[in-house]
C-alpha cells in the first residue's frame, strides 16, 4: 500500500498510537499529517505533527527519548495507525514510561494485568539506572555498584542457591521472596553491564515467535 491511500482527516492528520514493541505497552497518542508520516518512515523514527504549535516535532530530538521505529501498521479503514517502536527513554514529558498513567478503575491483585506486572521491573530497571548514576549515600543498590562486578556476581550467585534451596524445599512463600532477590540482583547485574533488560526480552520473544524447542 502506498501512502497516498491512507485517509487523512479533514485537517490532514491522522491519529498515531505508538506502543513498544516488545512490551506492547501503549506509550502515546499522537497525530501524523503527510510529511511527518513520510520522515518517519524515511528516518525509522517517529515525527508528528503538534497540533497545539502547528509544526512538525521529532520525538526525542532535545530529549534523547527517541523513538525506534520497529513496524508501522494501518487499520481496516486506513485511518489510524500503530506504530510499534523500541523506546530509548520514557514517552512522556513527565518522565513517565507511558502517557497513560491513570486508571478510571482502582487496582487490586485480581485485576492486575500481566503489562502492570511487567511495569513493576520496568520501574525497578528505571531506579536501579538512577541509583547507578546519581549513587546517594546508604542506598543499598549504591553499595553494590561501589563494591563492583565481583561483589553483584557474588550476590546474584547466592541468591540462585537460595531459590534452588527455597524449591527443593517445597517452600513457596520464601521461593517467591528469594526469587524476587534474585531478579532485583540480575538487574543491577544488566545495568552493571549496560545491557537493557529489554534485549533480554528480545531474546525470549525471538525463540518464541520462532518455536525454538524448550
Amino acid at each position: 500500500m502506498t501512502i497516498e491511500k491512507i485517509r487523512f482527516d479533514e485537517k490532514g492528520l491522522i491519529p498515531a498510537i505508538v506502543q513498544d514493541s516488545v512490551t506492547k505497552e501503549v506509550l502515546t497518542l499522537a497525530y501524523m499529517n503527510k510529511e511527518s508520516l513520510e520522515k518517519s518512515l524515511e528516518t525509522r523514527e517517529t515525527w508528528f505533527y503538534s497540533r497545539s504549535r502547528q509544526e512538525l516535532w521529532h520525538k526525542g530530538a532535545t530529549s534523547g527519548n527517541t523513538q525506534k521505529i520497529v513496524d508501522m501498521k494501518y487499520d481496516c479503514d486506513q485511518d489510524s495507525l500503530v506504530v510499534l517502536v523500541e523506546p530509548a527513554g520514557p514517552a512522556c514529558h513527565t518522565g513517565t514510561t507511558s502517557c497513560f498513567t491513570e486508571s478510571f478503575f482502582e487496582a487490586t491483585g485480581s485485576t492486575t494485568s500481566s503489562l502492570s506486572d511487567y511495569q513493576i521491573l520496568k520501574s525497578l530497571e528505571e531506579v536501579i539506572k538512577k541509583r547507578e548514576l546519581e549513587r546517594p549515600e546508604g542506598a543499598y543498590t549504591t553499595y553494590l555498584f561501589e563494591k563492583g562486578v565481583d561483589k553483584i556476581l557474588k550476590k546474584v550467585g547466592e541468591e540462585a542457591s537460595e531459590v534452588i534451596i527455597a524449591a527443593k524445599n517445597r517452600d513457596g512463600e520464601e521461593l517467591k521472596w528469594e526469587a524476587a532477590d534474585l531478579l532485583y540482583h540480575l538487574l543491577v547485574l544488566l545495568e552493571e553491564q549496560k545491557l537493557p533488560f529489554k534485549e533480554v526480552l528480545k531474546v525470549l520473544k525471538k525463540r518464541h515467535e520462532g518455536g525454538e524447542k524448550k
